[in-house]
């Protein structure tokens, strides 16, 4: 791994686990885009030779494409987690998560990435909620599931976004550097609403970006229902400690 940014000021974080099929594929559609991006793969010991592919686009595209190995299932947040640091020691400026499996557009991370950068967005959310449902190919019992679930949250925690549990985020470097990453408590799904609640009550400039949802197509989905557990809970503990835990007001940091 390069041990310095090299190309870009931007840093695409892509857990994978047994995610062969779609490794190759995901890297070329991220290195493809108008401004160039960095890829960090966090593979969590997959069985099935995605780290070897990963290996071979990190020959294809030297300093670009990076790879953290971990030696077995640890959970989403802990991954995007090790990556966020990873990131920040190498001062990149806009740090996105993003799913393997083509569940998000590759081309929706400019229009993340013009949120944050040409817009002044703190953190731009890719949302399936803020027009309508924007979800492709997903079984209604789980489409109904996801969207109460962002309601649900809403409600518990008081953030104004309609997509709360998403994973399709561009933060600026501040965000992440502001918040305490070893004490993000959630590994799954709830991770993800950890992160946004955090930096909705640091006041970060928080803003929603339409995007288009598609169920993937090739591999396993990794979703489970202790996944949604852990959210349901997770909420409401996250809204209790928010009444001891002081934020501070990051609303007046100036980029950098």
């Amino acid at each position: 791994m390069s041990s310095e940014r090299v190309n870009s000021d931007c840093l695409v974080i892509i857990p994978t686990y047994k995610e062969a099929e779609n490794a190759s594929a995901i890297i070329d559609a991220v290195m493809k885009q108008p401004h160039a991006m960095d890829v960090l793969i966090v593979d969590d010991g997959s069985p099935d030779g995605t780290a070897d592919i990963v290996r071979r686009k990190m020959e294809e595209y030297p300093g670009r494409v990076h790879m953290i190995e971990r030696s077995g299932k640890l959970g989403l947040g802990t991954a995007y987690i090790t990556g966020f640091k990873w990131a920040i020691e190498r001062k990149y400026d806009y740090i996105f998560e993003m799913d393997a499996d083509f569940s998000h557009n590759p081309d929706d991370l400019m229009a993340l990435y013009r949120a944050c950068a040409k817009d002044g967005a703190d953190v731009a959310i890719g949302s399936r909620y803020v027009s309508g449902v924007n979800v492709v190919n997903w079984p209604m019992s789980r489409v109904l599931m996801s969207y109460f679930a962002s309601k649900y949250v809403r409600f518990i925690t008081g953030m104004p976004f309609n997509d709360t549990t998403a994973g399709f985020v561009c933060y600026r470097r501040r965000v992440l550097e502001s918040m305490e990453l070893d004490k993000v408590r959630f590994k799954g799904y709830a991770f993800q609403i950890e992160m946004k609640f955090t930096a909705y009550k640091h006041k970060f400039r928080i803003v929603e970006v339409p995007i288009i949802f598609v169920n993937r197509v090739l591999g396993e989905s990794k979703m489970s229902s202790g996944i949604f557990s852990e959210a349901v809970f997770g909420v409401i503990r996250l809204k209790l400690y928010s009444w001891i835990h002081k934020y501070p007001d990051c609303s007046k940091i100036l980029p950098r």
